[in-house]
């Protein structure tokens, strides 16, 4: 269904002679972008130390870093502290956890980053994508945005998602989602809760989605 969806879309810009931002309103022709991919889990600290500085070199005033299967929380403690340091102040950080972490343990993580000012742009996916009382657990404990949604196929879940609470970010993949027709149904879901939207993969196509809605986030 994706596949087909995105495919009629690009038609019907071919047709036009429009971009498919255009087509969907074209609110704005520039939006943020953010590091994803450089800084994954397997890469050791003293990787993290040089990285970090190397993308804010690049231009990137965003990044993402995971977490998750550190022996201790102390190690992902240390693994946030050094990325921070790295990167400085000013540069929003983002941290994945792929679902590896129990309720409880995001919690007390979540906690000990804020305690020691490492301040994270989101907390991604800390627990299993459709525990959603264990989601908005995790949420109204932290300050600390809860970004979830990348693991969500269809449209219904979302709006589970949406009325528990239990995300302050809503993460759309197009791919998994139904393509561009569901994926603008969704975020016109996040935008009646509030909620900005941020995008999962397919940057070459997302980057017309996000421009395109009020509540987009970033790519």
């Amino acid at each position: 269904l994706s596949a087909i969806d995105i495919a009629c879309w690009d038609l019907r810009g071919k047709a036009a002679g429009q971009s498919v931002c255009a087509l969907l309103g074209g609110l704005r022709d520039r939006v943020p972008t953010y590091a994803s991919g450089a800084l994954m889990r397997p890469h050791p600290i003293d990787y993290l130390a040089k990285a970090g500085p190397r993308l804010k070199g690049m231009g990137f005033r965003q990044m993402k870093m995971q977490c998750g299967s550190e022996r201790t929380i102390g190690e992902s403690i240390e693994r946030v502290r050094v990325m921070r340091e790295g990167i400085g102040a000013d540069v929003d950080l983002m941290c994945d956890i792929n679902q590896l972490w129990s309720v409880h343990h995001a919690i007390d993580v979540g906690r000990r980053l804020e305690d020691e000012g490492l301040h994270l742009y989101w907390l991604e996916d800390p627990t299993t994508h459709d525990d959603y009382p264990g989601l908005g657990r995790i949420a109204d404990a932290l300050t600390t945005p809860i970004a979830a949604g990348e693991y969500v196929y269809g449209i219904s879940p979302f709006r589970h998602l949406l009325e528990h609470r239990s995300i302050d970010i809503v993460m759309i993949d197009l791919l998994r989602v139904g393509g561009i027709t569901h994926w603008m149904k969704i975020a016109g879901m996040a935008e009646a809760f509030n909620l900005p939207v941020v995008s999962h993969l397919v940057p070459e196509i997302h980057v017309h989605l996000i421009a395109a809605i009020p509540n987009g986030l970033t790519v």
